[in-house]
């Protein structure tokens, strides 16, 4: 017994000591990174060694104006780009008028793209800069401001904003514009409370702003993102609508952001505001708003610039409308076509020949037109969701929804005001969507990643839930590409993301799409995947058709491809609650194009519906004790909407 024991404490010392020894001779770090700098020559065990896809989904809001803003500050915004970052990022921040508010899950990005028209002024004269108060006008704004009630700032702002850009009798003297000394410290701060509060890897604080481009009410807002950093940023102030040193015509912004990349040797990019209170300008098919007949250098000059468009947002959904596609039961959708917007209550009222020049949808198809015209597709563009709240807070729930501006922060009253009326109707408050949300498919959380994702189009929106949604095309897909918890390794190896392009079909071959869809871990179950299409006939025609091609528990698609069976709805209403007793917790498909003609050119894109579950409308009545307004939904079906995928014939 004694000599085995001897023996296990020899061989015990021996091997602390080889312990020691090999603590004492360690792989140099260079010598690591040059093993893993060299070509591998088989096939590693490891699926995501050498993997060079983008693998992470990345949330974000691409749309969020603070207190900067000529309007959010007028109506009583009082929280800076800096605190909308932090709140961005997780923490507890106090709302303008005294609510603590934090997010259920921190976002990964942000852009704060407050208004370029006048910014900061609001928020030097709400502080009382001598400068300001020295103008009788200024000053007694300034002083109505301080005592107003929540209730009474946004008239006393809609009175300002319309000075500004109705009456014309906002006074010059006190005016930001780009020359000033006010604005350029302004564009100081903003630009450095997004260099402060970026985290490359952890997150991103993306540089923006928003050009206002408002004419009599139709909205043609652009809000334009920075790839790069302060350095670049800083060295040309934003672009804005007031001449003579800015323009309301798209097409000057986009020569604005020509000389800035070509001055600083940055990277921009511009995305459209949801264009449904246009009023039928924002996809013009022969002339802009200014008269200007539409030419290839339209066609060019949009596709560069505007690779991705905003679809959904607090103002309304813009995929489709039910007159547009009337075969299509989910088109009418937080439906927003009255009017269009301006300062004050009243609208210009909608005509019905407008909305195939406001819709994502219709876009789509009548870019396909004019690509056989001019060559170039002008509405050949991704989708992204985003907030346009004017609160400093990029709250997206329905459970946590802070309004449109300040003055619509959680309370009793807030569902009963008037938000806006035109000749032929009007919209109440309750009629606010809590919306929406971006997501990108990026390889890293940062800038760069964020920007070039954008760029290439891998990137989708939703209203407000956090579905992880992957969609691929091409020729080669199978049901075995989905037994994989990773499909997406299939997916690029045998073809192209959301926002790609698939052309020259293979003889006899009809694409395929994978698409696959898991619910937001704290949101409702998927109720479908439906796969919608567009293409152009023989005749120019343009044509869609929605399918259906993945539906929960157990519904039937028919031989037309649609489910005709409702998911149900489990919404209790008296207590602003649903189960998760319906619906599926993920879906998937490989899907063929059942009526694919290889010489028509065709977009397809995903739309994944959730179940039903309380509206913002109904959680406001539940915790307040009120009743809810006669009109306003109980429910809502979150969804998402992909980026296309392009098919074109041969030439």
């Amino acid at each position: 017994m004694k000599i085995i024991n001897m023996l296990v404490l020899t061989v015990f010392a021996s091997s602390i000591a080889l312990s020691g020894l090999a603590q004492d001779i360690p792989v140099k770090e260079t010598d690591q990174k040059k093993m893993l700098s060299e070509k591998y020559k088989g096939k590693s065990y490891s699926p995501h060694a050498k993997r060079d896809f983008p693998s992470q989904v990345l949330w974000g809001d691409s749309h969020l104006h603070t207190g900067m803003s000529f309007d959010a500050g007028t109506a009583g915004c009082i929280l800076l780009p800096e605190d909308a970052y932090r709140f961005a990022k997780g923490e507890e921040v106090m709302s303008s008028f005294g609510i603590p508010v934090k997010l259920s899950r921190p976002l990964d990005w942000l852009a704060v793209t407050d208004h370029s028209d006048n910014m900061g002024f609001v928020i030097d004269m709400i502080a009382g800069k001598p400068e300001i108060m020295a103008n009788p006008m200024g000053k007694d704004w300034h002083e109505r401001l301080k005592v107003a009630s929540k209730d009474e700032k946004p008239e006393i702002a809609y009175e300002i904003i319309k000075a500004l850009m109705v009456t014309k009798t906002f006074p010059q003297e006190i005016y930001y514009g780009p020359e000033t000394a006010g604005y350029k410290s302004t564009w100081d701060n903003i630009v450095g409370a997004a260099e402060k509060q970026n985290d490359p890897g952890n997150f991103t604080a993306m540089i923006g702003y928003e050009w206002t481009s408002t004419l009599n009410g139709n909205n043609l807002h652009r809000n334009v993102l920075y790839r790069d950093g302060g350095v670049e940023a800083l060295q040309l102030v934003p672009y804005t609508t007031t001449p003579p040193l800015g323009s309301s015509d798209p097409m000057e912004l986009w020569k604005w952001m020509t000389n800035y990349e070509k001055k600083t040797g940055g990277q921009l990019l511009a995305i459209a505001h949801n264009g449904n209170l246009s009023n039928g300008l924002m996809f013009p098919m022969v002339e802009q708003y200014t008269g200007r007949k539409l030419d290839k250098t339209y066609m060019q000059e949009r596709a560069k610039w505007e690779p991705i468009y905003e679809i959904t947002q607090i103002k309304g959904d813009g995929e489709a409308h039910p007159l547009l596609s009337p075969k299509d039961e989910f088109a009418d959708y937080e439906t927003w076509d009255f009017g269009n917007i301006v300062p004050g209550n009243m609208v210009i009222a909608k005509e019905t020949e407008m909305l195939p020049k406001e819709y994502a949808r219709e876009a789509l198809k009548n870019g396909m037109l004019l690509e056989d015209k001019y060559g170039t597709n002008p509405y050949k563009m991704g989708f992204v969701g985003a907030t346009d709240s004017h609160t400093g807070l990029a709250t997206a729930q329905e459970d946590n929804f802070f309004g449109k501006h300040s003055g619509y922060e959680p309370d009793p009253n807030r569902m009963d005001h008037l938000f806006m009326q035109s000749t032929v109707g009007k919209m109440m408050s309750w009629g606010q969507v809590a919306a929406g949300l971006g997501a990108v498919w990026a390889k890293d959380n940062t800038r760069e990643e964020i920007f070039d994702a954008m760029q290439r189009k891998e990137v989708y929106a939703t209203t407000g839930s956090r579905m992880s949604v992957r969609f691929f095309g091409g020729w080669e897909y199978t049901k075995e590409d989905l037994m994989s918890r990773e499909p997406a390794f299939a997916g690029y190896q045998k073809g192209v993301p959301m926002g790609g392009d698939i052309s020259d079909a293979p003889a006899g071959k009809a694409p395929t799409f994978m698409v696959y869809a898991l619910r937001d871990p704290i949101g409702g179950n998927l109720d479908r995947i439906q796969v919608i299409k567009g293409w152009v006939d023989k005749n120019g025609k343009s044509h869609e058709r929605v399918y259906d091609v993945a539906v929960s528990d157990g519904r039937i698609i028919d031989k037309h491809g649609r489910c005709q069976k409702e998911v149900g709805n489990t919404v209790d209403v008296a207590t602003a609650s649903f189960q998760n007793s319906i619906g599926a917790s993920e879906l998937s498909v490989v899907w063929t194009d059942p009526d694919f003609d290889s010489k028509q050119k065709a977009f397809y894109y995903a739309r994944v519906i959730e179940i039903p579950t309380p509206r913002w409308t109904t959680i406001d009545a539940f915790r307040f004790g009120i009743e809810i307004p006669e009109g306003a939904s109980v429910s809502t079906q979150e969804r998402a909407y992909t980026s296309p995928i392009w098919y074109s014939p041969k030439r």
